[in-house]
């Protein structure tokens, strides 16, 4: 029996914030060499702007060869993705916006996923650090690939006109091909002497109007759709090395407690298992198959050291944030004086909503391969979201630099933000295991639904309340907003940037900085303190923000006498982006039309990441079962590259959240997670889907995030409709159904 104690599941151990930040450091100081070919163009970084979605302000940046375009002697034109795409189409996006500044035809257009290095592709958003999250990749990007597809093309020109001896400013380039009178060339065959052309500091970007790609419908098939319904798409858990071992890792079945002791006799007797080591989260079985390694870890023996471990249910939690809430909490937003508005006030209301911990449950769970290569390369394929931070956790527990650790990100089965931790949890392990074998095979971790599900990592438990006042013509004279919920920055690499005054701006987002205009407004928060670990999920606080405040929006228009629809527009005169959504979702949807008995109809309108979303459903409502017959979006993301991505993010966002909506809970016992796998944690169903309709404004702004901001209206709009079918205010996730079926 091993009697070591090791950190257990959850623990931040798995990289230390000291450890990432030298990590970081060694970082900044690596080079990794630009990926080879024929020509490469770059747009390189520029300032970083305040806001973290707003791509018009990362326009400062130049053209640099040696990062985003390379264009083949067989005339194919590969764009360096530096974002992972997990499903969200931003390959394309990406793709579409070099090939629209190029000139090029899409049939030669291909993409790929760029290395990790900071230097070449950080995202804007983020500082000196390459990844995606809050719907960035697009909005990050927009001017960077403009120009670099914009000095490609002059660089294409240039050469031609070398090689012919004829003015630049006479030839022109169309779907691919360059001309000038009866010559013509393609960009294969140009590529060699345009790769030794001056590259263009600023070059001269097309005009929407000339625009044949960008937001244009059906111009461009998605670049990974053939891949992927052909089954030649590789993800990593389809990575085969040779001689690679398998390891499934045995996770405290509490979070917070620590490997004690274990005993790993019956478990080496397992047909196939090679090794039992144990890393800082748990106790990893290494083996020749991922059926061997789970065998073998169904044989292992362990004692859990529950000391530190979180031993309560998610009633006793939600309990302690209900108490905290009657305390003082941290100041994050203030307009006015809320309370002595809220103590004038003709009439008060007051709400509390309630939100449990939920899983990400991609379709594949958590999983990578890593190695050491002869050479002394630490070499690791995953689908990687936050590469800087991922690189600099590999060469941190490998010991060497991270000069020496090569990524290979692959696409992603989804992710909704659960790849994206700052502790770089599950890289972390294969690392681990790796070093603890010797480095002597490859190793492929594997996570089980089982392990994924119940992993950690949630979107956390929040508990809002509200008081607000009415004045006697039923406007707003106060709002006082408590949250209390776990902090997902706090304790983490990126407190230091994204926490202010012990404010999580992702615990608060989207309601100290509400659309509306209400000129007495208090937000206060209290940091919930609990042992499971908690992470952004699609849309992160505005899952929880945007259903408190617009199912309070319609309690107070009810209590005011008003149209819920009319009321939120009196509140909107200085958000004409959020009023034009939700003026045009109302329209297309019908509002105000009757409808017969059993059916409601509910609104909503949100922004985040600076898209703007408005929602209108429809529900039936039957005894205790709801069922949504239709959902109306109308969203304002500035200029849609792609419209069917666009579409399809807000048909998948609805998609996605309405099973969270309607049932899903993460729920605790005795600090044990209950639901393990989608028999109690189900995704919607096909014949759960409403008819979905999706208008898009038209818009000459820049691009803005849309990954995530179809995420947050979808409660509040259903709730909304509910209450308005049955009487009945639903204003908790989920929905509280048994409460619908009586009088």
């Amino acid at each position: 029996m091993s009697t070591a104690p090791r950190t257990g599941r959850g623990d931040p151990a798995l990289l230390s914030a000291a450890a990432a930040d030298e990590a970081f450091a060694a970082t900044r100081r690596s080079f990794l060499a630009g990926a080879a070919g024929t020509l490469i163009v770059a747009a390189l970084v520029g300032p970083r702007g305040a806001e973290a979605a707003d791509a018009c302000q990362f326009s400062n940046v130049t053209a640099n060869p040696n990062a985003f375009v390379r264009i083949g002697a067989d005339n194919t034109v590969t764009v360096l993705v530096k974002h992972l795409d997990m499903g969200q189409g931003c390959a394309t996006g990406l793709t579409t916006i070099v090939a629209e500044e190029l000139d090029a035809d899409w049939s030669q257009m291909r993409a790929a996923f760029a290395p990790a290095d900071h230097r070449l592709y950080n995202n804007f958003a983020f500082g000196p650090m390459q990844g995606i999250g809050g719907s960035t990749a697009i909005a990050n990007s927009w001017t960077q690939l403009r120009k670099a597809g914009a000095a490609a093309r002059q660089m294409l020109i240039a050469a031609a006109a070398s090689e012919w001896n004829v003015a630049a400013g006479e030839i022109k380039v169309e779907r691919g091909v360059v001309r000038h009178g009866t010559r013509q060339a393609t960009f294969g065959e140009l590529s060699a002497r345009a790769s030794t052309m001056t590259v263009p500091a600023d070059p001269p970007l097309k005009e929407p109007a000339n625009w044949v790609f960008i937001g244009k419908d059906k111009a461009v098939g998605r670049v990974d759709s053939l891949g992927k319904t052909s089954g030649q798409t590789v993800f990593s858990i389809d990575v085969r090395r040779p001689g690679m071992l398998t390891a499934v890792v045995a996770h405290a079945p509490k979070f917070g407690a620590r490997v004690k002791a274990f005993d790993a006799g019956a478990a080496r007797q397992v047909k196939g298992v090679v090794d039992v080591v144990e890393i800082p989260s748990g106790v990893a079985v290494v083996a020749r198959d991922t059926w061997s390694a789970i065998k073998g870890r169904q044989a292992l023996k362990v004692v859990w050291d529950f000391a530190g471990a979180e031993t309560r249910s998610s009633d006793a939690i939600m309990a302690e944030f209900r108490r905290q809430a009657g305390q003082p909490g941290l100041s994050a937003g203030r307009r006015g004086n809320a309370e002595g508005a809220i103590r004038g006030a003709v009439r008060m209301l007051e709400a509390e909503f309630t939100f449990p911990y939920l899983a990400h449950a991609p379709m594949e769970p958590m999983n990578g391969v890593i190695e050491k290569r002869a050479d002394g390369v630490i070499e690791a394929w995953a689908g990687f979201q936050m590469q800087t931070l991922e690189q600099a956790a590999i060469a941190a527990i490998c010991g060497v630099s991270t000069a020496k650790v090569h990524l290979n990100t692959l696409h992603a089965g989804g992710s909704f933000g659960r790849r994206a931790t700052a502790a770089c949890d599950y890289v972390s392990e294969m690392s681990h295991i790796l070093r603890a074998v010797g480095y002597r095979a490859p190793i492929h971790l594997v996570w089980t639904r089982e392990d994924d599900m119940t992993g950690g990592y949630y979107r956390p438990m929040v508990y809002h309340r509200i008081r607000a006042g009415l004045d006697s013509q039923g406007r707003i004279a106060g709002w006082d907003h408590r949250i209390v919920g776990k902090s997902i920055l706090i304790g983490t690499p990126l407190e230091a940037s994204l926490v202010a005054n012990g404010v999580d701006a992702t615990t608060v987002e989207g309601a100290r900085n509400t659309r509306y205009a209400i000129d007495s407004l208090a937000v206060t928060v209290s940091n919930g303190r609990e042992g499971v670990p908690v992470l952004w999920w699609r849309s992160v606080g505005h899952t929880h923000t945007a259903q408190a405040i617009e199912v309070m929006m319609d309690e107070l228009a009810e209590a005011a006498g008003k149209d819920p629809l009319a009321y939120r527009l009196s509140y909107l005169d200085r958000a004409p982006r959020d009023a034009a959504v939700l003026k045009l979702a109302a329209e297309k949807a019908g509002w105000g039309q009757p409808l017969p008995a059993g059916r409601g109809r509910g609104i909503a309108v949100h922004e985040s990441f600076n898209t703007h979303v408005a929602m209108v459903a429809e529900v039936t409502v039957t005894g205790t079962q709801v069922k949504v017959d239709r959902i109306v979006a109308a969203v304002d993301c500035g200029i849609a590259v792609n419209p069917d991505v666009v579409r399809a993010q807000i048909e998948g966002a609805i998609g996605f959240a309405l099973s969270s909506v309607l049932r899903n809970r993460i729920t605790l016992k005795d600090g044990e997670v209950q639901e393990r796998n989608f028999d109690a944690f189900e995704p919607t169903r096909m014949s759960e889907m409403p008819v979905v309709e999706v208008h898009i404004v038209p818009s000459t702004l820049c691009p803005t995030g849309i990954g995530e901001p179809g995420v947050p209206l979808v409660g509040p709009a259903i709730s909304n409709a509910v209450s308005a079918a049955t009487g009945k205010r639903m204003r908790s996730l989920p929905l509280d159904l048994a409460g619908i079926g009586g009088a």
